[in-house]
């Protein structure tokens, strides 16, 4: 089972933790307050994410028309 808490008070965080220990729960901490110049850096990242190589997918249009080749589309 997991259990996420949320807190902006450390000493009950503290406080919670030191009981998990005692009961020996294991306790992952991770990170996440992101101040706002973080997050508008990953977001700029992410908006202009370009690929290094082609799509292995291929083309999708060329894949519906070879796999429904038994029927008319409506946009051919």
């Amino acid at each position: 089972m997991e259990l996420i808490l949320k807190s902006n008070n450390e000493e009950s965080l503290a406080k919670i933790i030191a009981l998990a220990k005692t009961l020996n729960v294991v306790v992952e901490k991770r990170r996440t307050d992101f101040n706002k110049t973080t997050r508008v850096d990953l977001k700029n990242r992410i908006v202009s994410f370009k690929a290094n190589n082609l799509s292995s997918f291929g083309d999708a249009a060329e894949w519906e028309k070879s796999q429904r080749s038994d029927r008319e589309l409506p946009f051919s």
